[in-house]
Formats: C-alpha cells, structure tokens, sequence
C-alpha cells in the first residue's frame, strides 16, 4: 500500500512539474529529495545550480551578488522548488498544512527567512508575494568546506521532526519542523 501511496504522490509531483520544464529550458540539473519523518511524507523537487557561471565556467560570489540580499530568491534554479507534504508541519510558529507549495529564501547579511509560498508551478523568477503563507527565520551557519552545487537536506532529528538544510558555497541555511499528527 505504501508503495502504491509514493507512487501515486511522485506521479503527481511530476505532472504539476511538467507544464513548468515546459516554458523554459533547464539550465541546472534537478534533483528530488524526499524524507519519512513521524509519519509525514517531505518531498523537495529543486534545481541545484552550481557556484561557477554556466556559460563561461567562472567562479561567481553566491550570498550578496548572484543571490541579492533583501530579495526573494527561487531556491535553486529554473521552476521554483516545489515542497510537498502529506501532514501538516510546524515551521517556527507556523502550521503548514497538508499540500503543494512553492519555496523561496529571503537572504540579508548574516540571516535569512524561508518562504512558503501557495503558488506551485510557475518559472522561479515569477513571485507573488502576495501568496506567502508564511515567512520562517532559518539560523545560518558558515561552512568549513564550501559547497560547489546547491544542496537541499532533509534531515531527521533524534529528538524527533526534522530540519530542513540549505547549502551553497561557504553558508548553511537550516530551519528546525514538526510533523503535526
């Protein structure tokens, strides 16, 4: 039964997917990431730029120049990454519920917020702020060794719920969810 349940989730991630692939063309490889957590099902569909410039090869500056600070960013590259759950989840003071959003970051010097946005399959640079549901703090983290290609983790935690992570070149964004029964 589960089997069938995932099949039938991934499937439909892909069909919402696939109208968006279709407007532009992918500049990034996509990756899917999905995590088990207290009985909730996370999945993350997302583009995974990397730190040089695609075209000529070059290392770019990330945090501050590719990704402005004080602007909404795409949360990867070409659609806008797409969360998917099948329970409800505490971010911060914030129940998400059960459903398809769309997720974006609001970096600044030293901090950063995650967006969870209810608009799902639009080109990443298409925002509406106006359908946020929701503005979470992350904590963030500099890294001892950098990350080449942008990184999404979904991590369990011991205590229980998990933490959603995010790596590129010298920064971790992280912000602490709960799985709502």
């Amino acid at each position: 039964m589960n089997k069938i349940k995932t099949t039938v989730i991934m499937a439909a991630v892909i069909a919402c997917a696939l109208p968006a692939m279709a407007q532009r063309k992918r500049v990034s490889p996509h990756e899917t990431i999905s995590a088990d957590i207290d009985g909730g099902k996370i999945t993350i569909v997302y583009g995974r730029p990397y730190t040089k410039n695609p075209r000529s090869g070059e290392p770019r500056k990330i945090w501050g120049e590719l990704v402005p600070y004080g602007q909404a960013w795409r949360t990867g590259a070409d659609e806008a990454t797409l969360l998917t759950i099948t329970q409800p989840i505490m971010m911060g003071s914030t129940t998400i519920p059960a459903g398809k959003y769309s997720l974006y970051t609001l970096p600044e010097q030293g901090s950063a917020k995650l967006i969870v946005n209810k608009q799902t399959g639009q080109w990443g640079t298409v925002y509406d702020e106006k359908q946020d549901l929701a503005r979470i703090d992350m904590k963030e983290k500099k890294l001892d060794t950098p990350v080449d290609q942008f990184t999404m983790e979904i991590e369990k935690s011991s205590g229980g719920g998990g933490v959603l992570k995010l790596k590129w070149a010298d920064r971790e964004y992280s912000v602490p969810f709960t799985v709502q029964k």
